[in-house]
């Protein structure tokens, strides 16, 4: 049983089509998607049509991300298509036909039913960042779902969890790892990669936009390097 965490998609159907073919999940595997599954890349209807059908599959954890946040106002009426339109909303609603009433009641669902986080006995899922004196039942929604890493990096959580989390991208492609944190954003629908990592194992698969698995060499030297981590800070103790 594998507990698999999985970057921002934003709208790059192909990518997590391909990603999930790499991982195989079976019926005891969870997979926690970190949110924003919508905007900016070219099928978000896709990707959500996609992610219905993983159920049949293995057990998958949606979280909400700022993305979905914004779309959630603008089909209630609280937030500006042009607010919306500049996170990348447009081609979210091309996508479904350029229209509203084009969005289904089923994905409408979705949006609304997708968790502010998950965590389990060892890990912390979120989607944008965290106050690592507080519980994250108690954490502020824009801490939550809109503030970025660069803005305020924390240190280790008070629950001494590990804290998986997107939302702010990685240029490079490459995952933030700071042992404590890792970031999965690392840029999909740009130049870079959906990233994928067992929270476990650190087992790693990364694929690009078009659906392209990446050499999988990067992730066996993460792998190594957070093993050598951990065995020197057993032998400090």
């Amino acid at each position: 049983m594998r507990t698999i965490a999985i970057g921002d998609i934003h709208g790059c159907a192909k990518a997590v089509h391909a990603l999930v073919q790499a991982i195989r999940p079976n019926r005891e595997d969870t997979l926690v998607f970190l949110g924003d599954y919508i905007d900016r890349g070219p099928d978000s209807r896709g990707t959500i049509d996609y992610l219905l059908t993983l159920h049949r599959r293995c057990r998958p954890i949606f979280l909400k991300g700022n993305h979905e946040i914004a779309l959630d106002g603008y089909l209630a009426g609280v937030i500006d298509s042009e607010v919306w339109f500049q996170l990348g909303g447009r081609t979210t609603l091309v996508s479904y036909g350029g229209r509203d009433e084009c969005i289904p009641e089923h994905h409408r669902e979705f949006f609304r039913n997708c968790l502010p986080f998950y965590e389990n006995e060892s890990h912390l899922f979120i989607h944008a960042n965290y106050d690592p004196s507080l519980p994250l039942a108690e954490t502020p929604d824009r801490t939550l779902f809109w503030e970025h890493l660069h803005e305020r990096l924390p240190g280790p959580h008070v629950s001494k969890k590990t804290v998986w989390l997107g939302h702010t991208p990685q240029l490079s492609g490459e995952v933030l790892d700071r042992d404590y944190l890792i970031c999965l954003d690392t840029f999909c629908f740009g130049t870079g990669y959906l990233t994928a990592i067992d929270v476990d194992t650190r087992e790693t698969w990364q694929v690009n936009k078009q659906g392209h698995l990446r050499p999988r060499t990067w992730g066996w030297w993460w792998a190594i390097r957070h093993w050598w981590s951990a065995k020197r800070k057993s032998l400090t103790e």
